[in-house]
């Protein structure tokens, strides 16, 4: 391949040298041609009708050369020079903030490989741009609402408690959802910045070989008064495995995917874990009952502060599958999503040992 890109590169390079040396060749002809014409016609000959020497054919030819020449490079060279104006605008443009900039360079110069492959990174570039600036706005007003919503319901209680004349079945109420609403601005200010430090790191540290097993049945245990609060039935496959990895991240993943799985499960509903062996990898699954993701969204949920329910009406703020997402990455891993027929399956991926 990237001898092909080499290729393609001289070929480039030997089309814009044989335009210099056209160039350079019609001003020698059109110089030539002038010379002939002015001593044809005895502009240049002497009082006595001679030849002019040759040192002054010589330098009026250098001077009719240059002063054509720099006629000629002026007007045609406005022709290559097309390309890389094109070039600049759009850069400045994409510079500016407008990322709906794209390059075409028409059917002539379009047609050589190298200049496709240029158009399409361009295009690519500007493309990925426009998208990271579509998540970022997004981003930002999920961010808005998650921490808006908890504050408000804060503000509110504390307001409706300074009131005063309320029963004690009130104020303890009223308690209760300020902790709650507190405990959640608190774990969504935990999990951006653990979300930050795993996205700034990109060497994997403290890896240490531990039983995954155990820990996936401690993760179950750590979310007990979730799962039944909802009567959730708990359906556990496994034999006893052994991971290279970082603990701590990794028991991350878990949560947040187990934590997922109980949100959008119904009450009484089934959760399926399971872990499968390979041949140097490790799969865990984890499977709820509950409502189908569309395909659309798919790759779409692993991003920061996304939520495939756009009405926020379900409890969560779009962090934790962007933490999943860059634990599994950083460990050399895979996370997938399956749902239909009213199962949603998440399934991740990671290598047995970590190659050093």
């Amino acid at each position: 391949m990237k001898k092909q890109e080499r290729q393609h590169r001289l070929a480039l390079t030997l089309l814009f040298t044989a335009l210099v040396l056209c160039f350079m060749l019609v001003t020698l002809i059109v110089v030539g041609f002038v010379i002939y014409v002015l001593i044809r016609f005895e502009i240049l000959t002497g009082p006595d009708n001679t030849v002019p020497s040759a040192a002054r054919v010589i330098i009026i030819f250098g001077l009719a050369a240059l002063v054509i020449g720099a006629g000629m490079t002026f007007v045609f060279g406005k022709i290559p020079m097309k390309p890389i104006n094109r070039i600049i605008n759009q850069m400045n443009r994409l510079a500016a903030g407008d990322y709906r900039a794209r390059i075409d360079f028409g059917r002539f110069w379009g047609k050589h490989s190298t200049v496709a492959e240029f158009t399409d990174s361009f295009n690519r570039m500007a493309t990925e741009l426009e998208s990271t600036e579509m998540l970022r706005s997004d981003f930002i007003n999920n961010f808005s609402h998650e921490f808006k919503t908890p504050i408000v319901s804060i503000t509110g209680f504390a307001k409706l408690l300074k009131r005063g004349n309320l029963s004690e079945q009130e104020r303890t109420e009223y308690l209760g959802i300020i902790e709650e609403e507190s405990v959640r601005l608190s774990q969504m200010a935990t999990n951006v910045l653990n979300l930050t430090r795993i996205e700034n790191q990109t060497i994997l540290t403290d890896v240490t070989t531990f039983n995954l097993s155990e820990q996936l049945r401690d993760s179950v245990l750590l979310l007990v008064e979730k799962w039944e609060k909802k009567n959730l039935d708990i359906g556990i496959d496994m034999k006893e495995h052994n991971i290279e990895a970082n603990e701590e991240l990794l028991k991350q993943v878990w949560i947040n995917l187990l934590d997922n799985a109980v949100k959008f499960s119904p009450d009484y509903g089934d959760i399926e874990l399971k872990i499968e062996e390979m041949e140097q990898t490790l799969r865990v699954s984890v499977a709820n009952y509950g409502g189908d993701i569309p395909p659309e969204f798919h790759k779409r949920i692993f991003n920061k502060f996304y939520q495939a329910d756009e009405s926020h009406a379900s409890e969560g703020n779009g962090i934790g599958l962007a933490i999943v997402k860059s634990v599994v990455g950083l460990h050399g891993g895979e996370v997938g999503v399956e749902s239909g027929s009213g199962k949603t399956t998440f399934t991740v991926e990671l290598p047995k040992l970590q190659r050093v």
